[in-house]
């Protein structure tokens, strides 16, 4: 006996001798033979050796996010912890509005030297002075930064 597909009506399928649906139902055959759904896992109907099966839908335990998330770079330096300031910015009248300043951040390769070969960093201005006062090595293992991973 082949299996195939028959729609039924109302979102049922039958597949064989099974009928699968979505939700409780009423469904008819014919003008002689009804087939009622309950919340029961499976029900028999009137027809002989018709199985009806229900599966209700399951619910989310959370809403759907992004597994990955892009990742921003903050205008935060990482050897000085230098952020941006909140400030006023005050016009002729004196009315005085929110601002931020924020940090001079630079793009700039160092010649490391411990590692024989250059690092780009993003840094602010007053790190690049300090580098170059006290070392890239000494700067960096003063605010926690591993340079190979670099």
């Amino acid at each position: 006996m082949a299996t195939t597909a028959v729609g039924v009506g109302m979102g049922g399928v039958l597949l064989g001798n099974s009928i699968c649906f979505r939700k409780t139902q009423q469904l008819s055959f014919s003008k002689t033979s009804q087939v009622s759904v309950s919340e029961i896992g499976f029900v028999t109907s009137q027809l002989s050796g018709i199985r009806i099966s229900y599966n209700p839908p399951k619910p989310l335990s959370a809403p759907f996010s992004p597994a990955l998330q892009p990742v921003i770079a903050r205008r935060i330096c990482p050897f000085t912890g230098k952020k941006a300031n909140r400030a006023n910015k005050v016009s002729f009248s004196n009315h005085k509005t929110k601002k931020l300043q924020f940090v001079n951040l630079q793009y700039k390769r160092v010649w490391w030297e411990a590692g024989k070969r250059y690092v780009k960093l993003r840094l602010s201005t007053k790190a690049l002075k300090t580098i170059e006062k006290n070392g890239l090595d000494a700067v960096a293992k003063k605010a926690g930064i591993d340079l190979r991973k670099k």
